[in-house]
């Protein structure tokens, strides 16, 4: 495919009233296409005049990397949800897509990012850190993003990516470049979000075939909408502490060799024990959980070297 016949769109609504600058997202990953449908319904909805933005703004990129979604995969080039930082020298699609979407972000105050995943679980929403301001990931609007989370309208929240995914690189690298390759390669959309001063979401919808999964998205935007007072709604309730799930993020385990597999098909959720047998190296190695938990994100089809799954532990914190 020619990437130079490929452009760039958003489309802006804005109210007649100062509030909220508000975007949302779909097919950050070009096979994750929930987001994608919910953005074109709502725009329907405001381009008929059945839904009006009457106070602040909100952007909706139905499609931010129109490769991957030409080709229907995760990627064009690479993974746009890692390293995601305006390039002067863009070495691939991916980079060219954040010379454009990072000034984007930077122009709101939320961001929802949609997607979807690969085995069949439940929706859930990933949050950001608690309030700091240390080296990593410094934030100050815990309050409101933790707020939105209750309102998208799912039960499960799962916190602690950047910290985690960076104790991965961080095994793997030694002296003083291993933070900083932790801040670039770990920065996705709502890390970069964050990083502007604003606050970020990402909603995973279902399964990319679930068709369930479009209306989970839709049913986030506009519970957005309206709890940030965009629209003329009753502000969604939260969901109440007796049905939430928290979970954090621990450990990510990576493959070793492309020939590392899996004990079972797992899936996101499902519960695993202190010494379960989780998989297999491709010497035979069996590769024990290490603690009582949930699996996240397996992917069985990763590489050598890549993320191969996460484990997560309950949060009664959150």
């Amino acid at each position: 495919m020619l990437t130079d016949q490929l452009q760039f769109r958003s489309h802006q609504y804005s109210g007649q009233h100062r509030g909220t600058r508000l975007i949302v997202t779909g097919a950050v990953h070009g096979n994750e296409t929930c987001g994608t449908r919910a953005i074109q319904r709502v725009m329907r909805e405001l381009d008929s005049g059945a839904l009006l933005v009457r106070r602040g703004a909100v952007t909706f990129v139905p499609v931010t990397n129109p490769l991957a979604y030409a080709k229907g995969e995760r990627a064009g080039e690479r993974n746009l949800n890692r390293n995601l930082f305006p390039n002067t020298d863009p070495q691939d699609f991916e980079d060219r897509v954040a010379n454009w979407l990072c000034p984007l972000l930077a122009q709101h105050d939320v961001l929802l990012d949609l997607h979807s995943f690969n085995a069949h679980s439940e929706p859930f929403v990933m949050v950001g850190p608690r309030d700091n301001d240390g080296p990593l990931e410094p934030f100050r609007h815990e309050q409101q993003e933790r707020a939105l989370a209750r309102r998208l309208g799912v039960r499960r929240f799962v916190d602690g990516w950047l910290r985690t995914y960076g104790a991965g690189v961080q095994r793997r690298l030694s002296g003083s470049a291993a933070l900083q390759t932790v801040l670039r390669y770990g920065v996705g959309t709502t890390e970069y979000m964050r990083s502007t001063g604003g606050y970020a979401l990402t909603l995973e919808c279902g399964q990319h075939d679930d068709p369930q999964a479009p209306e989970v998205a839709y049913r986030a935007i506009r519970n957005t909408l309206a709890f940030l007072g965009l629209i003329d709604a009753p502000a969604p309730e939260p969901i109440a502490p007796a049905e939430m799930e928290a979970l954090s993020l621990v450990a990510v385990y990576d493959k070793h060799d492309a020939a590392d597999a899996f004990s079972r098909d797992w899936s996101s959720f499902d519960p695993v024990r202190q010494g379960e047998q989780i998989g297999r190296r491709a010497d035979g190695t069996p590769v024990l959980a290490e603690f009582d938990g949930r699996i996240l994100f397996p992917d069985s089809a990763a590489g050598a070297h890549s993320e191969w799954y996460y484990l997560t532990r309950a949060n009664p914190a959150f």
